[in-house]
């Protein structure tokens, strides 16, 4: 008599709607959502032993090593997104799935990734990955540096980019927007490449949004963040979030900014280029 076990159905069961899920992903016309109800399943999946708190914006999925620092993430969590929401005022009453990771390894696993690629925080599919920061926090002021240093405000507006944009965005685009707000936010920004007297050097935005991941990371995401500074100075901030919601009617980012700020995107990027040099 076959002996069928639980893990067994639980994985069988699992292959069985992502497979249904990925058919849905390629007839439906909204693939973000499905994607978002893809990832979801194959997050509660690899998470379905750890402990679970619930906030009012959080579902936070954490060990048992971090049961100890689940007051200051979850406070954490719940400040960064409400400053987000009231800084940009927008409005989202879904609780996201936030993951806490006790060790980098881990966090890079659940990606796939080489165990040596380091990172504090991912956005991905409507679900948050962070790395507890236990792993890298010390002293008497952790909460304070994890709402500062932390990357809750940086991958909450993540979220809040694939929400409004309805996923239709490219790399550079919201991380430029999410380092705006982290800045705006906490006072925290990365390091500027050039501040050493090192020479000038910027991508096309074409190569931004087709090769993000394989060029010069500071360089990239330095960029990104001057493209949104370039339109908050000379358009408004208010245009961020009508780009936003003009990509979420499936336009082009071309397009979108065309509609906008009233102007062609050829014109954009040379006057933004000129804006790098002066």
């Amino acid at each position: 008599m076959w002996e069928i076990k639980s893990g067994e159905i639980l994985r069988t069961t699992a292959l069985v709607l992502i497979i249904i899920m990925v058919l849905a992903l390629l007839l439906s016309k909204n693939s973000n959502a499905i994607m978002r109800v893809m990832v979801g399943q194959e997050v509660k999946l690899k998470t379905a032993g750890f402990a679970e708190m619930q906030t009012q914006h959080f579902i936070i999925k954490y060990t048992a090593a971090d049961k100890d620092y689940m007051g200051i993430i979850a406070e954490s969590a719940e400040a960064a997104a409400l400053s987000v929401k009231e800084e940009f005022d927008w409005e989202s009453n879904r609780q996201t799935i936030l993951v806490v990771y006790p060790n980098g390894q881990s966090l890079a696993s659940s990606f796939g990734w080489d165990k040596n690629e380091k990172a504090m925080g991912v956005y991905w599919g409507g679900s948050i990955r962070v790395l507890s920061p236990r792993e890298w926090l010390f002293g008497d002021d952790i909460k304070e540096r994890f709402i500062k240093e932390g990357p809750m405000v940086h991958e909450f507006t993540h979220l809040m980019v694939d929400e409004i944009s309805q996923g239709n965005y490219n790399r550079w685009w919201t991380e430029g927007i999410a380092q705006y707000a982290e800045k705006k936010i906490t006072g925290f920004q990365f390091a500027d490449p050039f501040t050493g007297g090192e020479n000038l050097e910027y991508y096309t935005l074409e190569k931004l949004a087709k090769e993000f991941d394989r060029l010069d990371q500071q360089v990239a995401y330095w960029e990104s963040l001057k493209v949104v500074e370039y339109i908050v100075d000379q358009y408004g901030e208010e245009e961020i979030f009508d780009i936003l919601e003009q990509l979420g009617q499936k336009r082009t980012m071309e397009q979108s900014v065309h509609d906008c700020l009233g102007i062609d995107y050829n014109t954009f990027e040379k006057n933004f280029y000129h804006s790098l040099k002066e």
